[in-house]
Formats: structure tokens, sequence, C-alpha cells
């Protein structure tokens, strides 16, 4: 079991590095981060004294209001007294701080959660859950960390029954829940009822106590688990090393030893130490058995001895340089987000059981490109070597906390109910991915008027995949164009199910060839294209037959770019759908900052340098597109100049393109010429009170595409903020392209986007 990389052999660094980055200025790895002005002497006053006694005066009077006026919900305090820590010992409650730091930037990391570690420098029991009591107000729930056993049982059973916030004691239960759906994989993998397998569990400590009570309550049958500890079995009757934890799973069973346990048993979970498990003692087990061996740093036994000794054996370690950790990180965030989020008074079994079912599911799922990076770039896929996600994987915030919450609410610990999870998914998905969270109204618009968007390049593997999620996501029906039997052959070798949804065309093939060559023989006859060119198009380009399928009202939209560039793209789609007389297209970025903040930039792909006619147009339909997706629009024109300082020729552009709008009475914010500055930067826009803008810009008219591609491109991986496209705006017919290096999910993105366009009228 581990958390992200606590272990440093796991994570294959040097103690130096560690050292260093520990070290480095500011020392630790936590700071404060202020959520409300204070640079003003009126804000001061609003935030602290005077103003700060109204909600204290509140809170008096109802305490339930101290989730509304402080941080209170969404603060975690993660406890340890130091005596376990990770696998190193009684360190003391002083040198566990790294390790809790580490846990609470984890917290904040993976879910959003913010937390403080509380470092308690005693053994006493007493003392220790007074300290964490009576500390309860500040707090929405405790996270109790590295306590060894038994007193972290006790210490989590009288803080539950004392303080009504969740208390979760992660080395026990984290471990648990992650391991627990690594299982229900495994057993899907190798045909068992989970009911009907039978288990080992070496060690006998929190982690261990823990696993055996939740799959109990999951539906495993108590005969058919056994628990071992450094004294031999836990049996009915045995007296040596004994207490109440133990004695509670204690069976009726002649195996006084490990490897007499392990005779038939399909199921070892190792929680103990190095070398517990042997080669002979796997090959008395089930064929295909299931070895979760979980001591850190080193495990019980190593994949490659366990398979030495049965080849078709599941195995799932600790570790990250092996396949199927069992990570903790993978639950504590979600499953206090979800806890914080329905204002739960406990962590039950029910949640605990959610949290691990849908870790579950979600392994078997399509695994984005992030999660495949992450890992060296390995393709990930749910099998044997696969039964557990990723760490990494950005969709663990959308799923795990609302089955927890789900739960929550369902056994009655919820306060707060949410009314609509389906919502909530999406505000979750919001809280780390601002991509996510600027898509959101617009992908549930798709959702309710399901649209045919057609993916051209429809034998590439990202596409088959990205067509499987538009169609799983609900927005509509994929159309893909290639070769059936080689997609259905892609789709099958990534294990994404059958074809059902997903409509499949073929160019040479379609019974439609006709009418779209007559179609864009039409368009082209007095262009120099003869009947026959018309005709080889449509077989043979794959663009050109999408954009007819568009054109002629088979299909809604469409997507490509993944195989050829932007320009190429937009040449053969040119011959089939085209701006409407007297209009203009171009294509807009989406820049996405901290706090949902958005910039829309113009012209990010089309024209080079346009003319004033031009700009004042791209201005028009910039500020109609940013309306349409939710935004205000303040259309700042730039330049490098700012109202004539200095003077030159593309500022005189650029005033003219004001002039333009000037006359047209357009009824938006708009000004110009200036410099992103003056456009963005409210003391510097004071310098200059003439200035029409009334707030920040958020649309940026760029003087020519050089200067708008270099800003789109560089400004994102300089803040580490998102983009969204070029969005192409302004063609008779919906058509995006996706850049040749785009992942599934940009590349679903862009077909929500083209789908979007058809029905937001």
């Amino acid at each position: 079991m581990a958390d992200g990389s606590n272990d440093p052999r796991t994570a294959r660094v040097s103690g130096e590095e560690a050292l260093a980055l520990h070290a480095a200025a500011p020392a630790g790895k936590l700071a404060t981060r202020l959520t409300k002005p204070l640079t003003t002497a009126r804000d001061l006053s609003l935030a602290y004294s005077p103003g700060v006694a109204e909600p204290c005066l509140h809170i008096a009077r109802e305490p339930s209001l101290a989730y509304d006026y402080t941080s209170k919900g969404n603060m975690v305090a993660v406890v340890s007294n130091g005596t376990a820590v990770l696998g190193l010992g009684n360190l003391g409650a002083l040198a566990s701080k790294p390790v809790m730091e580490g846990k609470v930037a984890l917290f904040k990391r993976f879910a959003d959660v913010d937390g403080i570690d509380l470092c308690v420098d005693t053994e006493d029991v007493d003392a220790l859950v007074n300290c964490v009591r009576y500390l309860g107000p500040s707090f929405g729930g405790i996270n109790l960390e590295d306590i060894k056993a038994p007193e972290c049982f006790i210490i989590e059973q009288r803080l539950r029954e004392m303080m009504d916030i969740p208390v979760f004691h992660d080395d026990q239960h984290g471990t648990a829940i992650v391991a627990a759906a690594g299982l229900i994989n495994a057993c899907h993998l190798t045909g068992r009822d989970l009911n009907a397998t039978k288990l080992v569990v070496n060690g006998a400590g929190s982690a261990a106590i823990a696993c055996v009570e939740l799959l109990k309550a999951m539906g495993m049958r108590p005969e058919n688990v056994v628990l071992a500890d450094t004294k031999g079995v836990v049996y009915q009757g045995r007296t040596e090393g004994m207490n109440q934890w133990k004695s509670a799973h204690a069976v009726a069973t002649r195996a006084r030893t490990l490897t007499e346990a392990l005779e038939g048993a399909d199921v070892f979970f190792g929680l103990s130490v190095k070398g517990a498990l042997t080669r002979d003692m796997v090959r008395l087990m089930a064929d295909r058995p299931i070895i979760f061996a979980m001591a850190n740093p080193d495990p019980e036994i190593t994949p490659e001895e366990a398979r030495a000794a049965s080849p078709q054996a599941i195995i799932a370690t600790g570790r990250s340089d092996y396949p199927n950790q069992v990570n903790n990180v993978l639950g504590f965030p979600y499953i206090f987000r979800g806890a914080l989020d329905v204002r739960a008074s406990t962590i039950n079994e029910a949640m605990k059981i959610a949290a691990a079912e849908a870790l579950a599911q979600l392994a078997r799922e399509d695994v984005p490109d992030e999660v495949n990076a992450a890992g060296g770039g390995k393709r990930l896929q749910f099998g044997p070597e696969y039964i557990i996600p990723n760490a990494f994987d950005p969709r663990l915030i959308s799923r795990l906390p609302p089955a927890v919450a789900k739960a929550a609410m369902d056994s009655g610990v919820a306060r707060r109910p949410i009314a609509d999870l389906r919502r909530y998914e999406r505000e979750l998905s919001g809280r780390l991915d601002s991509t996510a969270n600027a898509l959101d109204a617009i992908s549930e618009r798709v959702r309710a008027e399901p649209r045919r968007v057609v993916f051209a390049e429809g034998e590439e593997e990202k596409i088959v995949r990205a067509a499987v999620a538009f169609r799983n996501a609900g927005y509509g029906t994929p159309v893909l164009i290639g070769r059936e039997e080689r997609v259905r052959a892609t789709m099958e070798s990534l294990g994404l199910g059958d074809c059902t949804g997903i409509d499949i065309h073929n160019a040479r093939l379609s019974h439609n060839n006709r009418k779209y060559a007559d179609f864009l023989y039409a368009r082209l006859q007095r262009r120099g294209h003869l009947a026959r060119d018309c005709q080889r198009m449509v077989n043979q380009d794959r663009n050109i037959f999408a954009a007819c399928m568009v054109a002629t009202g088979d299909a809604d939209a469409m997507v490509t770019g993944l195989t050829r560039s932007a320009a190429v793209c937009l040449e053969d789609i040119g011959h089939v759908i085209e701006t409407p007389p007297h209009g203009i297209s171009f294509g807009l970025t989406l820049m996405l900052g901290e706090r949902g903040r958005a910039i829309f930039i113009a012209d990010t792909l089309m024209h080079f340098r346009p003319n004033p006619q031009e700009l004042a147009d791209i201005a028009v339909g910039a500020a109609a597109a940013a309306h349409r997706l939710g935004h205000e629009p303040r259309v700042a024109l730039l330049s490098h100049s700012t109202f004539g300082n200095p003077m030159h020729a593309t500022g005189n552009t650029i005033r003219e393109a004001t002039a333009i709008l000037d006359a047209r009475h357009v009824d938006f914010e708009y000004d110009g010429e200036m410099s992103p500055d003056v456009a963005l930067d409210p003391s510097y826009r004071a310098l200059y009170p003439f200035c029409r803008l009334t707030g920040p810009a958020n649309v940026l008219l760029m003087p020519g595409l050089h200067s708008a591609h270099i800003t789109s491109r560089l400004a994102p991986r300089l803040g580490g903020g998102g983009t969204i496209g070029p969005i192409i705006i302004g063609l008779t017919h919906a058509v995006q392209l996706v850049p040749m290096d785009a992942s599934v999910s940009q590349i679903v993105d862009m077909a929500v986007l083209a789908a979007y366009q058809t029905v937001q009228h």
C-alpha cells in the first residue's frame, strides 16, 4: 500500500533529491493562500475587524453556518503521533511532519480539499483523543495517519463516537478500499464469485483488519477468510498474541501455519513483511491465484517470483514500479471530497463499498491519454496488469465523490443532500480542470439534443476511442469514416466493446457516393474540376467525404485534423463547405485561467494580416461567439501602440477597424488600439479614463495571425492554464479541427463544440 510516492525506493529517487526538494525555499510543501482580497482598508474592515463580528454572531446563533462563513467545510486535519511512519516505525510526531505535509498536499492536488497537518507529541491514547476532539470545530473531517495498532483502532472508534464529523484512519480503510476494488476486478477476470472466494490475509495490523472487515461487508463469507500473523493462523480457541480485533475474525480451521492456510486458497492479501510468501506457497494455491503483496517498500513476494510459480497469477503490490499499485491516494482524497460535500457525520461501510465499486468500474473503462502519458506512454487496458486505476486518472474526482455522496445520502448520514448528482459530477470535473468547467453547459445542451458527428479519420486509434467516449457520454451518434473491418478490429483490440450506436462508412463503398459526387461537381464545375475529379475526391479523401455528409444533411457536424495539418484540412473542407456571402470565418481560441477566468483570442487560424474591414467582422463574430459560450464580451483590439503612443502603421489599421465598429453601432463593449496590459490590467487602464472598457477585456483581437498564434501557444505553457481551440467560427456548417497531437479528451471536446454549433439556435 502506498500514498503517491512516499517510499523512496518505490519512486526511484535519491535521498539527496528528496532532501533538496524539501529544503528548497520556502521549506516544506505547504503554504497559506488567501481566498479573499486584502488590498485596501475596506477589504481589511470586511475580512477582519469590525466586519468579522457579523459571521461570528450568526455562527453563535446557528452553528451549522460555520460551513457557510468559514473554510470548515473544505478543511481536513491530518493527524499523527508518528508511531508508525510509513514502514519506518516509531519516529515520533516531529519526524512524521514531512509525511503529514505530503498527505495534505495530496488532498489538495487530487481532490481540491484543504488540510492542515497536526503532529501530536504523545503516545497516550486519552491525550491524543482529547487533543483532536477539542480541535474539532475547525475542521470538516479528521484523517488519522501513521498511528500504530492497536491504539489506532481505539483512537478512531472513540473519536467517531465523540465527534459529528467524519473520522477516517487511512492506513486502515484507504488500503482496504483500494484493495477491495482490485479484488473485484481480479475476481471478474478469473471468473470468481466474491461470495465463494477463499482469502488468506497475512498480517493482523490495522490495514489487514480493515481489509477483512470491508470484504466481509461486501459479501465475502466469514468462514472463507483466514487471518494469520507472526504466531500463525488466527483460529478459534487461540490465546497467544490475541486481542479483541483479531478474535473477531478467528475461524474454525485445522490450519495453524500460513502454508497450511494457503492450500487451495484463491486469494492472498499480504500486509506484513518482505519474503513472507514463497514460490512453494504460491504453488499450493488454486489455479490463477490472486496475490496482493502489499508490504512496503518490499512486497511479500515479487511479481517475477509469483509468476515463476504460477504464470497466470494476477498480482498487485504497493509499488509504483509494478502494475496494479494499491495506492491509497486513489481513495482518501475522493472519499473526503464526497463526505465533505454532503456534510456527512461519518464515513460508514456503505460509503467505503461505494468507493471500492466505483474504482473497480473505472478500471474497466478506456484509459485517457493523460494517464498513459503519466505512465511513460505505456498503453493501459483492463486486464491482469491493469485492475486498479492509475492515480493520475483525471476521472477519479468525478466518479468517486458522487458515489460516496450518494451512499452517504442513501444511508442517512448526509446533512446536506445533493439534489442533482449529475450536476455535482460536472462541478467536480471543473474543480481541477478549467477546460471541463468551461464546457459544462455546452455538454449538457448537447446531451439534451444529441447530434450525428462525423469523425473523418475513423481508422485512427484515438479517433475510435473518442467516438466511443462521445457515444458513451450521450452526446449523440458518432460516424466513423473508414474500413469497417479495421474499425471493428481496433475496437476489439482496445477492449471497447461493440459498435452499437456508432455508424461506420467506407468512403469508397458508400451508397451515397454518387449523391456526394454530384453535389461536389455542382459546386466545383466552374472552378476547373471535372466530374471524374469530384468522384475521385469523394472516393479517396475522407475529409471531403465527411464534409459532403454534413453539407447534404446526412450528419450535423464533423471533426478532423489528427493526421493532416490545419492548412491542408481547411483546403479540403473548403471544396465543400464555405463562408457565407458577406460573412467571415476565423479561428477563436479560448484560454482558461484560474477561478474560471476565460479569454478569447482571434484570429488564431486563418487571416495572416486582416485589413480593417476583416478586423471589424472578426470582432463582431468573436463577441457573438463569446456571448453564446456564456460570457459578456469586452473586446480589445490589440496593438503594440496604445491610443497613438507610439504612432505606428499597425495602429492605424486598428483605428480604422474601431471606426468601422463605431459606424455599425454594435451592442458590445470594444476599444482599441491598446496594448495587452491596458486591456487586462485595471491600473494601466486607469491612465486612460476615456477608454470604453468597463472591466478587463475577455476578447483579444490580434493584429495578425503570427501574434495570435504565438500568444495562444505560448501563454498556457508559461501560466499553466488550458486552451480550447482554435474553434472555427463562421462556416455555413459545423466543422472543427483538432491538433495533430490531440488527446482523446481534446477530440471529444471539439466534437461536442461542433455539435453545439448546430443546437445553439
